[in-house]
């Protein structure tokens, strides 16, 4: 380490959870700056591109408490029941399903859809109107050093900054997770989600889907006005197949899996496909570092869990680091660093499981496996109380949650 300490803390992504760890740690008073390798007019793009996030209600009360849901509320669409079936395209659901109805819980609706577009603008305005914040767009780390008081990363500018700790919220290929050495354990699904935004012809009613086929699941998930955002997990082969497709045919493949409860389906936005496949970093810390969302995690979409997981990893490190700064405490020292992985370690390695074990089951048409889950599932909608935590664990509301998501 040479010179002094540019920042409190140096974080290294500026998607979702980079940007929201940085308005929890300013709001307690460190100092942050954030390095985004995206130029900011392609972040700061308006335009609807399909996009958008099922945010669990603790999510919600996370972005209320650093100051940006009151400026995207008004562009989200609550979600008020869930609805789980199995089956095949064209030939229907089983009978037996699970319900989830947002009644079931005190704390309102269950969660909320939100396109991306909006939430990265109110992340965006949020950062500059808020003092101890630095972001650096257009900017790439090319190095990374740690020392026993701080940690220094150098840009592809030429530009050397220095921390108290960095943080990697740079996705699941994380540059910051690979410098400071640390593997990561995991394997593909053989699957592709493809998604896209839906337009419908009749309304949606805040209901959530997720029909559940041998090939993966399709996730319909509500969005404001008769749109839909579209999940669709597909095996490798087929996806491929599908992506080619023009608009029509797309639609003409999907039409069968989708059915005709919404009328008339056409698309809106654009269409994006990605593989699926779980990805765990072997650990969440490194001397002077910290990993954050996607870059210590990656899950399948089965849940919709994936942001959801990293805010709860924003929430829990910002408390970790504000509580040490409150105690006079070195904030990168190993003790400190290793409360959080503590406190997020062992949740996120059950999640994974709990999804990978889901997908698993599910994405199978052995006779006997689905006569199995079929009944399971009958079971627990005949249940209320376990319908109650099913509801409360959709919510996010489990767990030991951080002060900002109380």
């Amino acid at each position: 380490m040479t010179g002094e300490i540019d920042s409190d803390i140096l974080i290294v992504g500026g998607g979702l959870n980079g940007p929201a760890l940085a308005l929890a740690l300013a709001r307690a008073g460190l100092s942050v700056t954030v390095i985004d390798a995206l130029p900011l007019p392609d972040r700061a793009d308006p335009g609807f591109d399909g996009r958008a996030y099922a945010l669990a209600l603790a999510s919600v009360r996370l972005l209320r408490a650093i100051g940006i849901w009151d400026g995207v509320a008004g562009e989200s669409q609550p979600m008020f029941e869930i609805k789980v079936t199995d089956g095949h395209a064209g030939r229907g659901a089983s009978p037996f399903f699970m319900h989830f109805d947002h009644a079931e819980i005190e704390e309102g609706p269950m969660g909320h859809m939100l396109e991306d577009r909006f939430l990265r603008r109110a992340f965006l305005d949020a950062m500059s109107a808020t003092p101890g914040i630095t972001h650096l767009s257009g900017e790439v780390v090319t190095a990374q050093q740690a020392a026993t008081t701080g940690a220094e990363v150098t840009l592809a500018s030429g530009r050397v900054l220095s921390g108290r700790v960095l943080v990697g919220c740079d996705g699941r290929s994380s540059g910051t997770a690979t410098r400071a050495g640390i593997r990561r354990t995991g394997w593909g699904y053989d699957q592709v989600a493809l998604v896209c935004a839906i337009a419908h012809e009749l309304p949606h009613n805040g209901v959530a889907h997720q029909f559940f086929m041998p090939a993966g699941p399709l996730a319909i998930l509500p969005l404001p006005g008769n749109r839909s955002s579209i999940v669709w997990s597909e095996t490798t082969a087929a996806a491929r197949d599908i992506a080619r497709l023009g608009d029509a045919d797309f639609l003409s493949v999907l039409r069968p899996r989708f059915g005709d409860f919404l009328g008339q389906i056409s698309l809106a936005g654009a269409r994006f496909s990605y593989p699926l496949g779980l990805s765990l970093a072997q650990s969440f810390t490194a001397p002077r570092l910290a990993l954050v969302g996607d870059a210590a995690h990656g899950l399948h979409p089965i849940a919709g869990q994936g942001l959801n997981a990293g805010l709860r990893d924003v929430a829990a490190l910002a408390q970790v680091l504000s509580e040490a700064a409150q105690r006079g405490e070195d904030i990168g020292a190993p003790d400190v660093l290793d409360r959080y992985q503590q406190w997020r370690r062992f949740d996120t390695a059950s999640l994974a499981m709990v999804t990978d074990l889901s997908n698993r089951l599910f994405s199978n048409d052995n006779p006997l496996v689905r006569l199995g889950r079929d009944l399971g599932m009958g079971a627990i909608n005949a249940l209320p109380g376990l319908r109650r935590g099913f509801v409360r664990e959709a919510a996010g509301l489990t767990g030991d949650l951080p002060d900002l998501m109380r």
